[in-house]
């Protein structure tokens, strides 16, 4: 299983990953896709992001058993604890 969440990014991308996943909600893609595509589709989230911000996490082999990466400004930032991948907040700016 693979989900993309993009936020405030150009219609081109958001089209680009309508082609591979189903948008379930605006902005929310899911679908179960190989690593190599996966892989194709972050590259194309990297090149086309702009201002906008996405996450993708898909099922893996772990303890949590998922994982996941983030792109763009936004206050929850991964941080790796003990082995596991945990999200940190970062205080508002003014």
């Amino acid at each position: 299983m693979l989900v993309i969440v993009v936020e405030n990014v150009p219609p081109r991308l958001r089209g680009r990953l309508a082609v591979w996943l189903i948008e379930i909600r605006a902005g929310v893609y899911v679908g179960d896709l190989s690593t190599k595509v996966r892989d194709m589709l972050w590259s194309q989230i990297e090149q086309g992001i702009e201002e906008g911000n996405a996450i993708m996490t898909w099922s893996t082999n772990n303890e949590s058993g998922f994982d996941f990466m983030t792109l763009g400004k936004n206050r929850r930032l991964p941080v790796e604890f003990d082995g596991l991948k945990l999200v940190s907040f970062c205080p508002v700016e003014d």
